[in-house]
């Protein structure tokens, strides 16, 4: 009999499911406590409900250009990456030709390199080409290392569409262009938006690769991890961590139903 199919094993299952959950989550769930902890030192007991750590980092100037930092990186680096990710997604599941197999490799290899290595690489290479640390360098590098996620989204659902339709799109007139803003697009946004919102919060999050490639505008990630040096700070870094988790939980969520839903209204029009 399946153990997983019996009572002890359907309790065992739960018991350990239950407390995955619980270890996931608890440290979120801490976090968010202490964020209305009226003391600068994170423990218990509470000293005392309070809103002001989150009026502090609203007010703290230094805090607020890191975030736009590093939002608008992320969001120049996801649009570059869903952008290449595309095309090599097209490269890769509807064109042949020799060495496909290494080109892939290629495209995936930043997931497997450190994101230290790379990040002295990243460094090493821009100094010997003259190329000054800013902005510019951060987001080349965050194109480099979300692209392999946005190919690993977008490619297994190019391959679920018929190559049938593009063939009837070209013998009906349509030009490559138009095939892929009409037909092929469309099909794919679903993944293109999930592809976008995982780059989005890869680079958002990075803080390896920008430690090495960030000029004088700091990001959000490497604010953080200088703040945590002084206690003072700490209040206001725990309350704009849990802002952060937030507003990225409530996109995420918003993302996968408005993607879910969009594959059902494609699927059943395909059908």
């Amino acid at each position: 009999m399946d153990a997983a199919l019996s009572k002890n094993g359907r309790r065992a299952l739960r018991v350990l499911f239950g407390s995955l959950v619980v270890f996931l989550y608890a440290p979120i769930a801490i976090l968010l406590i202490f964020s209305f902890n009226d003391s600068q030192l994170p423990s218990f007991p509470l000293s005392g409900f309070t809103l002001r750590w989150y009026h502090q980092f609203l007010t703290n100037p230094d805090l607020r250009g890191a975030l736009e930092t590093s939002a608008l990186i992320a969001a120049c680096s996801s649009v570059a990456a869903v952008a290449l990710g595309v095309l090599a997604s097209l490269a890769l599941v509807r064109r042949r030709f020799g060495g496909k197999g290494a080109l892939s490799a290629l495209l995936l290899s930043p997931l497997v390199i450190p994101y230290v290595v790379f990040g002295i690489s990243l460094l090493l290479f821009f100094h010997a080409v003259g190329i000054p640390r800013s902005i510019v360098t951060v987001v080349i590098g965050h194109v480099v290392i979300s692209l392999p996620y946005t190919i690993l989204v977008i490619v297994p659902r190019l391959s679920q569409i018929d190559a049938t339709l593009e063939e009837a799109a070209a013998d009906l007139g349509a030009s490559r262009l138009q095939t892929f803003r009409w037909i092929v697009l469309p099909l794919i946004m679903p993944a293109v938006v999930s592809a976008l919102l995982i780059a989005f919060t890869t680079s958002f999050d990075e803080y390896a690769v920008a430690s090495f490639v960030v000029g004088t505008r700091v990001t959000f990630p490497i604010y953080l991890y200088g703040a945590l040096r002084f206690p003072s700070r700490l209040p206001q870094v725990i309350a704009v961590a849990v802002v952060v988790m937030i507003v990225s939980l409530v996109v995420v969520v918003g993302a996968e139903i408005g993607r879910r839903a969009a594959e059902r209204r494609l699927g059943a029009a395909e059908t």
